[in-house]
């Protein structure tokens, strides 16, 4: 399991196995001892074993860990090395104490956090979580640098006037022609690399940077894209506006973008 910001999960690994220990409750869980250092956030880390490397993971790296968890009466919640099974996740989606933390360390190194509750699930998250303060010990074992982000489109704030337009408002034109004949249906299940972005130009999200295409039912997302993608055929990529209430409306709430957005989308596979 690893400590994402929503909960608990199970974490896939593909390293080798060691042999299961029970890690021992550290010394100084009730608190950071004075010569941890500290950061703004009031995250506080101490080294316990210098690394090897030289180069740290940004924020959109996917890390390989082993680590233990406690709370500050010395219970331990969680812990990769009592299963034998390194976790490895992408540093972005853990709680921030851990994305902020271990930016700081670099292969081979094992450090000590206490991360605020603030940094973590808060004092009282229920859900089976851990409340307050919460210490790790986390071991990076390796880094795998994420793909670089897609450009910005150079037409982001608005679609030019050669784009097409459907009844909609949705906006469109064509980057690359595709291979195939058959456009897909809106019950078809489609596969295909996407990227998305604010008309001021930040990404949001992107199946590129995550290096895995999406696969959906074409009439389970947004309208834009279940009305969008029909134009496509397979092979083809095509750069979409899509207006607000086609998308997730002006102020959506929840980390959803709001307003108009622009989508990059690959059909790779129409899926019957």
């Amino acid at each position: 399991m690893i400590p994402t910001a929503a909960g608990l999960v199970l974490a896939i690994s593909t390293t080798a196995q060691a042999e299961p220990t029970m890690p021992e409750t550290p010394s100084d869980v009730q608190a950071p001892p004075a010569d941890a250092a500290k950061t703004a956030s009031g995250l506080a880390s101490k080294i316990l074993q210098a690394g090897k490397g030289d180069k740290h993971p940004a924020a959109a790296d996917t890390v390989t860990v082993h680590y233990s968890g406690w709370t500050t009466d010395g219970k331990l919640f969680d812990s990769s090395v009592k299963r034998g099974q390194p976790a490895s996740f992408p540093l972005g989606n853990v709680i921030k104490g851990w994305t902020e933390g271990v930016q700081l360390m670099v292969e081979g190194e094992k450090r000590r956090f206490w991360i605020p509750a603030g940094l973590a699930y808060g004092e009282n998250p229920g859900g089976g979580r851990p409340g307050g303060l919460l210490v790790f010990d986390v071991e990076l074992l390796a880094i795998k640098q994420a793909p670089k982000p897609p450009a910005v489109p150079e037409d982001v704030a608005a679609a030019p006037e050669s784009a097409e337009k459907t009844a909609s408002g949705i906006a469109s034109r064509v980057l690359a022609k595709g291979t195939g004949a058959t456009h897909p249906q809106a019950t078809d299940q489609v596969k295909v690399h996407y990227s998305g972005w604010t008309l001021d130009g930040k990404l949001f999200d992107s199946s590129v940077m995550r290096n895995e295409p999406a696969v959906f039912p074409l009439n389970g997302v947004i309208a834009g894209w279940t009305e969008g993608v029909q134009l496509m055929v397979e092979g083809e990529k095509r750069r979409f506006w899509i207006p607000a209430a086609l998308a997730y409306g002006e102020n959506p709430g929840g980390g959803r973008p709001g307003g108009t957005l622009v989508f990059d989308v690959e059909l790779l596979q129409i899926l019957k």
